[in-house]
């Protein structure tokens, strides 16, 4: 099990992340224009500033995957929303339907 502080930086990182995501976003659109103007570039280092000025855990690459029951941060399996070993251990009880223990 995870540690109920690791869980919920977990969660400030996905708010934080969700409420800064537009705004990501139109900072780098601008970083990315192919435009060479002077006025161009002033307005990329304006952007690439105001993009260092955003809280860091406000990238959406901080933001991990867990096992939703454990909260276990390795061996996630996306489809699922679990752990790998929370997975098996659901598939040996028949709690996860169509799932054969030769199939793993």
């Amino acid at each position: 099990m995870a540690k109920e502080s690791m869980k919920a930086r977990e969660r400030k990182r996905e708010k934080l992340a969700a409420r800064y995501a537009s705004k990501r976003a139109e900072l780098t659109k601008i970083l990315k224009s192919s435009d060479t103007s002077e006025e161009a570039q002033d307005a990329k280092w304006d952007a690439m500033m105001k993009l260092q000025k955003l809280p860091a855990n406000s990238a959406q690459v901080r933001v991990h995957n867990r096992c939703g029951l454990t909260g276990r941060p390795r061996g996630y399996m996306r489809q699922f929303g679990l752990s790998r070993v929370t997975f098996r251990e659901m598939a040996l009880d028949g709690k996860i339907p169509g799932v054969k223990k030769a199939s793993w």
